[in-house]
């Protein structure tokens, strides 16, 4: 932990991203669970829900290669505050939807804040190298990671009771309101001089930046690979997103811990402790597994494999569990291998991709990710609403293509494991 407290009191630039973190982030939580409750009220459709996933995911998937150019040609500080400022006015729309009628005007305004986030993320991923030495990055990763978790696990508690209690357009409020203060942090981040002019001069302009990253990433196919692990691991848990929604709504209805949870708050109450869990899971499982296994490389690349087999076995307890406390089991196994695998994918890319492709390979990796989950999703909604599945069925099938992701990647590794990484290193940083 000394490690943690080091680099936060130690990187004044890696402070001011963490807070606004924490500020941006514990409004999403907010801002998730209000959705889906208003979404399921208005609509009492598992179809509904699933497209709200979508709308969230797709603008994701559409506009990263622009984010990655954009990442990569111009200062990324500037990029970020913008992007928070124009979230926090979206997001205050979310108030006019009062009714059924209102319904395509959320997921408008849905897909427009989500756009937005599509130049936030990868721009922040890039720039995280930017502000840490290299090694630093495998602890600022798991403790963006524990952070995210925590603000998952407090935003989503909160969320469901604030929800609960007081309605959800004090969620949105709130939401605008951490956007606003997150914005306000990022901006007083200094970055080094010269990365912008840096990167400005490989710039070869627009479309033809996006095709430089596509002709990186094809001339360093074991990067290309690397940059497809979270969508791996997408294509396996996003369907889970949706289906916790409708495991609070239906079908841990017998549970006596579910019922008393409703009595006091409705299902938001419960999915609100289930995101705790997850947040639980996520934060602690990469910070203990660091602890246990460091920073090396190869390490790392196998604790992604074991991620991927604890992420398999969380979700088939998901769909056996008898109840809400089985279901917390399940949760906390799959959301330590989910957790895991995120934090040593995104730290062995930072060390291995120059800073000159950074913004297009992690836009990249961002946009096939999110298709992953639009297409997870998808399946979700189709394989209740037209196939007939139970949400358990749908729940197994997606263990089922857990284990051939876990079978892939261990294959992978036996083949790669001598491959060293460590003479591939950062170009710059602060």
């Amino acid at each position: 932990m000394n490690t943690y407290i080091a680099l936060l009191r130690g990187n004044r630039n890696y402070r001011y991203l963490w807070f606004s973190a924490i500020s941006s982030q514990i409004g999403d939580w907010f801002n998730l669970i209000a959705s889906a409750s208003l979404i399921q009220e208005l609509t009492s459709s598992g179809s509904a829900v699933s497209l709200l996933f979508l709308v969230r995911f797709v603008p994701l998937f559409l506009f990263s290669p622009l984010a990655g150019v954009l990442a990569d040609r111009f200062n990324r500080r500037t990029l970020m505050v913008a992007s928070d400022m124009l979230r926090a006015c979206t997001v205050l729309g979310f108030l006019l939807v009062r009714d059924a009628g209102h319904v395509w005007l959320f997921y408008l305004l849905t897909a427009l804040q989500f756009s937005l986030s599509a130049i936030y993320t990868p721009t922040g991923t890039a720039m995280l190298a930017n502000i840490v030495r290299r090694d630093e990055l495998v602890t600022a990763n798991a403790l963006n990671s524990f952070t995210w978790s925590t603000m998952l696990a407090v935003g989503s508690l909160l969320g469901g009771v604030a929800t609960g209690l007081f309605g959800r357009s004090a969620a949105f409020v709130m939401d605008a309101a951490t956007f606003l203060v997150a914005g306000w942090l990022m901006s007083r981040i200094v970055l080094p001089a010269g990365l912008q002019e840096a990167r400005a001069a490989t710039s070869r302009g627009g479309w033809l930046d996006f095709v430089d990253g596509l002709r990186y990433l094809r001339g360093e196919p074991y990067i290309l690979v690397l940059a497809l692990i979270k969508t791996s691991g997408s294509l396996v848990y996003g369907a889970i997103n949706v289906l916790e929604i409708d495991y609070a709504e239906d079908v841990l209805v017998v549970d006596r811990l579910a019922v008393g949870l409703r009595a006091v708050g409705g299902s938001a109450l419960v999915l609100g402790l289930i995101y705790t869990v997850s947040g639980i899971g996520t934060g602690f499982g990469p910070l203990l597994l660091r602890r246990w296994l460091g920073d090396a490389t190869e390490r790392m690349r196998w604790a992604i494999v074991a991620s991927f087999w604890a992420l398999t076995a969380g979700i088939l307890i998901l769909a056996m569990a008898p109840s809400l406390a089985w279901f917390g089991v399940g949760t906390l196994v799959r959301t330590v291998g989910s957790g895991t695998l995120w934090v040593f994918s995104s730290s062995i890319l930072q060390m291995v991709v120059p800073d000159r492709m950074r913004g297009r390979v992690f836009a990249f990796e961002f946009a096939v990710l999110t298709l992953a989950q639009s297409l997870s999703i998808t399946w979700a909604g189709v394989a209740q609403d037209s196939l007939g599945w139970t949400i358990r069925q749908v729940t197994a099938s997606a263990a089922g293509v857990g284990l051939v992701a876990a079978v892939v990647w261990l294959l992978f590794q036996l083949r790669t494991r001598r491959r060293p990484l460590g003479d591939m290193v950062l170009e710059t940083g602060p």
